[in-house]
């Protein structure tokens, strides 16, 4: 996999059940997207709307624990939002935040057709490849999210778990769970836990695969100690729940 590629993937040794996407996991513009910018300032790409801090390295850490697979995206999600399907509205934001994305404004068909087929889809492709490789696969997907929006209240959760009403097999043990380690979980915080065409809904949810997805508050997880805390916490929660799921 070259440096360029939309995606970047931990397989080699990793016999796991469990298999950890990171949707979120970079802030890179590719060069071929506006000459590699999007028309905002450095430090709005160093925001969360351009990226989910932190989540790349406490995953990779979590993904060690688990001795499990790890994929992730390597292009901004304001270039083209791999958890969003390919009609949903958000695909390609004109504004997040706040922030107005000038390359995203008035893009064509085609233009998002190409972030599509370059971006996009070989990470899909990718992913389900992975995803497939057993059929007990357990998708756990990492994201992280920013302590305050503009304008917002803070928000007080350290650790968010998203899911759907039709399937929470594994996510309401694991609220359970860290509930009882003394976390303050956000259930279906800080965002609704479904998106129709989302990752989960993708690969796990059409499929029957056992899923979760965990949202980090950023302000946790921005340091490599943060991260590596975390991914130790969330490694032995998670194996106990899952055995415990009898899933």
């Amino acid at each position: 996999m070259t440096v360029d590629a939309p995606f970047h993937q931990i397989t080699e040794n990793r016999a796991a059940r469990w298999l950890v996407t990171v949707d979120h996991a970079t802030n890179r513009v590719p060069d071929w997207v506006g000459g590699g910018d999007l028309g905002i300032a450095p430090a709005e790409m160093g925001r969360h709307i351009a990226y989910d801090i932190g989540a790349l390295g406490l995953a990779q850490k979590l993904a060690t624990h688990l001795e499990a697979p790890i994929i992730w995206s390597d292009f901004s999600r304001l270039v083209i939002d791999p958890n969003r399907g390919e009609d949903d509205p958000t695909l390609v934001m004109q504004l997040y935040d706040g922030t107005v994305i000038p390359a995203n404004r008035g893009i064509s068909a085609a233009g998002v057709e190409e972030r599509l087929a370059r971006l996009h889809r070989p990470y899909h492709d990718a992913l389900e490849l992975l995803a497939a490789r057993s059929s007990d696969t357990v998708i756990c997907a990492i994201h992280s999210f920013t302590p305050r929006l503009r304008g917002r209240a803070p928000r007080p959760w350290e650790v968010g778990i998203l899911h759907s009403h039709l399937d929470s097999r594994l996510a309401l043990p694991l609220i359970a769970a860290l509930e009882a380690e003394g976390i303050c979980v956000g259930d279906n915080e800080p965002y609704a836990g479904h998106l129709v065409g989302d990752s989960i809904d993708r690969h796990a949810l059409g499929l029957g695969r056992p899923n979760v997805l965990i949202e980090l508050r950023q302000d946790l997880i921005e340091t490599e100690s943060g991260q590596s805390d975390w991914a130790a916490r969330l490694a032995f929660i998670l194996m106990a729940t899952l055995r415990q799921s009898g899933l």
